[in-house]
């Protein structure tokens, strides 16, 4: 199963310039997930990270990932995804291993490890042209919206 972006912002509650994921290649349902985050020189923290050599910063690859672990929660909860958030709740073993540049096609594989207690523990790797650029390992909690 795969969706476009008017299914991705079906499911998340971002929006520009913070809505990291383009489209969703590939779904297991509940198991795993393979997103694509097309990376533009448009982008906003490009003027700033760094303007004579545009990088997209690691913490926003991180955030791709979060964001795509909440695609993959959402994507079995039917219509109860409206009233909740998926929240980061811990990064452990993340690594950068190459940078991330304008024209570039970010894809963001996610795993399901295990679920405990709420807490979903998820395998993510990021992607680009089938080299590995950034992983780690991401614990995420769904809530209630607040009012």
């Amino acid at each position: 199963m795969a969706f476009d972006i008017n299914q991705v912002m079906e499911l998340l509650p971002h929006r520009y310039p913070f809505l990291l994921i383009d489209r969703v290649l590939e779904l297991d349902e509940g198991q795993s997930l393979t997103a694509l985050k097309n990376v533009t020189i448009n982008e906003p923290f490009f003027g700033g990270h760094f303007p004579v050599y545009p990088v997209m910063p690691g913490v926003l690859v991180l955030e791709a990932m979060a964001q795509a672990t909440g695609l993959l929660a959402f994507s079995e909860m039917g219509s109860e995804h409206r009233t909740k958030l998926y929240m980061l709740v811990g990064i452990d073993k993340a690594r950068f291993r190459g940078q991330v540049a304008p024209g570039d096609q970010l894809v963001l594989k996610i795993s399901l490890k295990r679920n405990m207690r709420g807490i979903g523990i998820y395998q993510c790797e990021a992607r680009v042209d089938g080299e590995l650029v950034a992983e780690a390992e991401m614990m995420c909690s769904s809530q209630d919206r607040q009012p």
